[in-house]
């Protein structure tokens, strides 16, 4: 394809958690991407139903709050979206996940995945927040390991030299490794620390590299996406139960009108509604079904899904072109609807096999009647049939019997 054909990208196609690794301004001179603050634990969940089509994950806060969290990276691929890490944060959750899908880009990656670096010090760093543009303050183990390698293939230091900097880079805290704490330590001789003063603004810089990298990537990929390439593929196994409910809490909800509501605030403000309690109890019955469903060897097939969440968009009077829209309205992500319908689909297969699932199982005859007992339907149709010339009801066709 020519560059003048390449699909335009949409605002919100490429997702990239971004702090010191590189500059904002540069990071948008790489081509559209919505830039967001480095991720920390629930910010991938609460990103996913505004279906972005790729995250760049390069920068990550860890230390003082939860780092993001492998199990939503996997949630982001079981909703279709695309993630690729490099550089920092992004490196190192990449050299975790690549075998489940997360795409790593770059060099930091590469050492990560192939065991030649180990530790996530090499990455960390001390930085300003983002009213300064996520200055960086300290220098990051790897970035002091590119810079001496370079200078030594330079000559501008000696192999002596480069390592003895290199010892006194890895024996300073990551909240103190500074140049000039790092060339004090070493004790180098004045005319040698001038020459490598001089040259370090010229020194190779790692993780801006990968950075522009895993940011060119992630919006290569969402190109294809627009000029129809498929999602990549969701994980094999289906998410645990903590993960679940954390997608639940953590997920935003999407108005129509572009207002985002945290779903976690929904919850609540649903657990104080009077009519709470048979809400819950509808949608765990649900759910219990399906899980039952499954345990049986039960399984519903995309299709299937598709159909209920069709069948669920008709009943709600949304058209097909507002999917979308109408799924991020209720805080779901691709993935996160796909197994609200596969839950349906199962409970209405279960239902539909009472009589066979289990020993002796119930009837549909006795399920309908069970049903009408606890909500007075069956008193009331005996009393009308009680009465004198009531009319009576046309009978409709049982469902859930099975021919034989």
């Amino acid at each position: 394809m020519s560059r003048a054909a390449k699909p335009r990208l949409r605002p919100g196609d490429v997702a990239v958690f971004l702090g010191p690794s590189l500059p904002a301004a540069e990071a948008r001179r790489l081509g559209p991407c919505r830039l967001l603050p480095p991720a920390q634990a629930g910010d991938v969940l609460a990103l996913l139903p505004e279906r972005p089509l790729a995250i760049a994950l390069v920068d990550g806060l860890f230390d003082a709050v939860p780092s993001v969290w492998h199990p939503e990276l996997l949630a982001a691929l079981d909703a279709g979206v695309a993630v690729f890490g490099g550089a920092s944060m992004g490196a190192l959750r990449a050299a975790e996940l690549w075998r489940e899908g997360v795409v790593g880009v770059g060099s930091v990656f590469a050492a990560y995945r192939d065991g030649l670096l180990d530790d996530d010090a090499e990455v960390a760093l001390l930085h300003a927040g983002p009213e300064h543009g996520y200055r960086p303050f300290t220098v990051p183990l790897v970035t002091a390991r590119a810079a001496l390698d370079a200078a030594r293939a330079r000559r501008v230091l000696t192999p002596r030299d480069a390592a003895r900097l290199l010892d006194a880079a890895r024996a300073l805290h990551y909240q103190e490794r500074t140049w000039p704490a790092v060339l004090a330590a070493a004790s180098l001789a004045p005319e040698r620390r001038a020459r490598l003063e001089r040259f370090l603004p010229d020194a190779p810089d790692p993780k801006a590299d990968d950075a522009r990298a895993c940011i060119a990537a992630a919006a290569e990929f969402a190109r294809a996406r627009r000029a129809g390439a498929p999602p990549p593929p969701a994980p094999g196994a289906a998410p645990a139960s903590h993960v679940r409910r954390a997608r639940l809490r953590r997920a935003r909800t999407v108005l129509p009108d572009g207002r985002r509501v945290d779903s976690g605030t929904v919850l609540d403000a649903l657990a104080r509604r009077p009519d709470a309690g048979r809400l819950a109890a509808q949608g765990v019955r649900r759910a219990l079904l399906a899980a039952l469903a499954r345990s049986f060897g039960l399984a519903a097939g995309e299709r299937e899904a598709e159909d209920v969440i069709a069948g669920w968009m008709r009943r709600a009077g949304v058209p097909a072109r507002r999917r979308a829209s109408f799924l991020a309205a209720l805080g779901l992500d691709d993935g996160a609807a796909r197994a609200v319908a596969e839950d349906v689909g199962l409970e209405a297969k279960l239902l539909a096999e009472a009589a066979r699932v289990v020993p002796d199982g119930p009837s549909w005859e006795e399920g309908l009647a069970l049903g009408a007992r606890l909500t007075g339907a069956w008193l009331e149709e005996a009393a009308r049939l009680a009465t004198p010339d009531a009319p009576a009801r046309p009978l409709p066709r049982a469902r859930g019997r099975r021919r034989r």
